[in-house]
């Protein structure tokens, strides 16, 4: 039989490791099945082999590590066989020397479930999880299926700060963070106060070291003192006990040192101070229906022999804590004024205060599937919902709304909490709007994925960004937050203003030409005839072309037959003549600065060019030269884009920017001379200079400063008469 004979694996080098084994077994024996003990066996067989098999160097084997854990989950948390068997697998899954096919097959998919969960929750990045302890238990809640994944978690994190030493100093900084603001808080939560306690007092151990071990003397110092105390304390109500017939149990110690600080700060208070250093507990031997009586009797007596304070009666037996846990607690003054917590229960409150949860059943495979599951979604509700004191009805609710969110990481290890389904397009909006307007896609665990990808809780996503990507109005088909969707609504209102200020624009000047009054009438007029919602959709229709400016022209010549049918094809020569009439030209010169305008760099205009305005969407009016190469094509597709445009001709006229090409024979001392022309002889500013020499010829460009396009007559005029050029031409090109 498995109980009375263990196959031990023959070539381990130790005999510590089967040493372990045989206690964990033997901790198993009292409520596992033959076939369970089995199971227990089988992992522990693949564990070992796979280990001796590929580490037989090691001494410090992995699978001592699991049974250490698998021993914490049975006898500090009350777990049951699939826990034991997910102990011992979980590090041979982690370093993959066990398939998740193989466990499946050797075992079942629950067990699959607990290991891969766990794996899951291992992988997580929780660099910063001390500024975002909530999202992380969250998260934790919402990555894994089965409870017993964070419970099993939690064994593995308590014997890791047993053995903190022995861990690398990255290891050490990671763990203790985890611990503090993750594994504690959770494990209070579920009412695991043993473990919670082991946990504090290891975390501020290491933590805290000089406080830690100045608080361990102090209680150090008083332990004869304490336990004499104790005795005389206690003396007096075990004698009254025994009179009033109740068999009862007595535990007296000092508070954990953790717990001595932490009401030293809260109360800032020294040492010798705090009131309540001592803990008695009075656990009675009572029956099921008579707990709650026999716990105030108890009370009674206490209170009759020592003063209590009645501010601090804490009663969790008639409403018990949400994690199920049942005491009264007093704070009772002995004769010499000292004062005592008094913790009174029974024995089955205090089984169930030592393990949690976990100890209302042995969560294992007897019993129904329903117990199971109710156990298990209670102690969820417990995490997510600390303060709730009634279970009834909980899960309900939980079930709606425990899978409506998930927890992204950025790079960095920032978690961000989304709702389920959200895409990468949401998450850059979640991060900041610039990044959102820019995004062109992510990498997902270093996988390259689209702007459209449907994410999955715990991903780590880096956005990538283009300096072309702009908010596209398909990008509301797929996003689900209200704040992409606000951002995006927001960016294309935005674009659809820009669009049409310049349509304005060329509305305007094309009543001007048409002598059309531009009024609100007039407006008016087109927008309702066109069945448009406003002013600001007909000039961002005109702006984008979805529709022609020329049929608004139409509107106005139905209602004067003796107009004749506006000409597009004539609308520059038009211009011309009509600005000879005081027409809408635009006169360039330096006081003009409530227009939005440029010199287009396809041609590079200079004062006193043939030149003509081009209304462009976003970037106001472009100046371009008569003969610029664009400019056949604007006027052919765009004519109504096209104003008229004249060079102010009178004062003190502002420098032009221009690109001039000298060559010539390569002589000694070229470039002095073509120096001394350009900005001794004219008083031309030079900007830049680049001469290139290949086969005694050179050749030069030149940008120089100059007023207006007879002044760079004149220069280029001199340049030919310097000795060695052979040509001097004004360039296009502005690159």
């Amino acid at each position: 039989m498995l109980r009375k004979k263990l196959n031990m694996i023959s070539d381990l080098r130790t005999e510590k490791i089967n040493s372990k084994y045989i206690e964990l077994i033997e901790a198993c024996n009292s409520f596992a099945s033959e076939s369970e003990l089995k199971l227990i066996h089988k992992a522990y067989e693949l564990a070992c082999k796979a280990e001796v098999n590929k580490h037989k160097d090691r001494d410090d084997l992995r699978v001592y590590h699991s049974i250490e854990v698998a021993l914490i989950a049975v006898n500090e948390m009350g777990l049951g066989v699939i826990s034991v068997v997910c102990a011992l697998l979980h590090n041979l899954f982690e370093a993959k020397e066990i398939s998740q096919t193989e466990i499946h097959r050797k075992f079942n998919k629950t067990t699959v479930s607990i290991v891969l969960g766990f794996n899951k929750i291992s992988n997580l990045q929780t660099a910063k999880i001390s500024a975002q302890s909530d999202n992380f238990r969250k998260l934790f809640l919402t990555l894994v299926d089965d409870i017993r994944v964070i419970l099993i978690k939690i064994c593995h994190r308590l014997y890791d700060m047993r053995n903190y030493e022995s861990l690398s100093e990255e290891k050490q900084l990671r763990y203790l963070d985890e611990v503090l603001y993750l594994y504690i808080p959770i494990a209070h939560r579920l009412g695991l106060y043993n473990i919670k306690s082991d946990m504090e007092e290891l975390a501020m151990k290491y933590s805290h070291t000089e406080i830690y071990n100045s608080l361990v003397e102090k209680i150090q110092a008083s332990k004869t003192k304490q336990n004499s105390f104790l005795k005389e304390f206690i003396n007096p109500l075990e004698r009254e006990m025994i009179v009033h017939g109740f068999d009862c149990e007595f535990k007296g110690r000092p508070k954990s040192v953790s717990s001595i600080w932490n009401k030293m700060k809260k109360q800032n208070l020294d040492f010798e101070e705090v009131f309540d250093i001592f803990a008695i507990r009075i656990i009675s031997n009572s029956e099921t229906e008579n707990e709650k009586e026999d716990c105030w009797k108890i009370y009674s007596i206490v209170t009759n022999i020592y003063s209590p304070n009645p501010k601090r009666l804490r009663d969790w037996i008639t409403t018990p804590k949400a994690s199920g846990y049942e005491s009264l607690h007093t704070t009772v003054k002995d004769p010499n004024g000292k004062w005592v917590e008094v913790q009174i229960r029974t024995k089955r409150m205090d089984t169930e205060a030592e393990r949690g949860q976990a100890a209302h059943w042995r969560y294992k495979e007897f019993g129904t599937k329903k117990d199971a599951e109710g156990w298990l979604n209670q102690v969820r509700d417990i995490i997510e919902n600390p303060d709730q004191i009634n279970f009834d009805g909980l899960y309900e609710d939980h079930k709606k709304n425990q899978h409506d969110k998930i927890f992204i990481f950025t790079p960095n290890g920032d978690l961000k909490q989304l709702p389920i389904g959200s895409t990468v397009l949401d998450f850059a909006y979640e991060i900041h709007t610039n990044i959102g307007s820019s995004c062109s896609g992510a990498k997902i665990n270093n996988k390259a994925v689209p702007i459209r990808h449907i994410l999955e809780n715990g991903d780590k996503v880096e956005i990538i960004t283009s300096k072309n990507q702009k908010p596209k109005l398909d990008w509301l088909n797929f996003v689900i937050t209200n704040k992409a969707k606000g951002r995006i609504k927001r960016s294309m209102l935005e674009e659809k203003y820009k669009e049409a200020e310049a349509g304005q624009e060329i509305i305007r000047r094309k009543f001007k030409t048409w002598r059309i009054p531009y009024n609100e009438e007039s407006i008016d007029k087109v927008i309702k005839y066109f069945k448009l919602k406003s002013s600001i959709d007909l000039f961002n229709s005109v702006a984008t072309e979805s529709l022609d400016i020329r049929k608004i022209k139409k509107i106005f010549d139905k209602d004067e037959s003796n107009d004749t049918k506006f000409d597009e094809s004539q609308a520059l020569e038009k211009n011309k003549t009509l600005s000879n009439e005081g027409s809408d030209s635009l006169i360039i010169n330096e006081s003009l600065k409530d227009i939005n305008y440029s010199l287009a760099r396809c041609c590079n205009p200079i004062s006193g060019d043939s030149v003509f305005g081009f209304v462009t969407v976003g970037k106001g009016i472009t100046i371009h030269r008569v003969n610029c190469p664009n400019a056949a094509q604007m006027i052919e597709k765009y004519s109504y884009r096209i104003i008229e445009v004249k060079w102010h001709d009178a004062g003190e006229l502002p420098f032009y920017v221009t690109k001039i090409r000298v060559t010539g024979k390569d002589t000694i001392g070229i470039l002095g001379e073509l120096s001394d022309v350009i900005s001794k002889d004219l008083k031309v500013k030079m900007l830049s200079t680049s001469i290139e020499s290949n086969d005694d010829q050179f050749e030069g460009k030149i940008k120089v400063q100059v007023r207006n396009n007879k002044h760079l007559e004149e220069l280029l005029h001199k340049l030919l008469r310097v000795k060695g050029v052979l040509k001097a031409i004004r360039v296009d090109d502005f690159r």
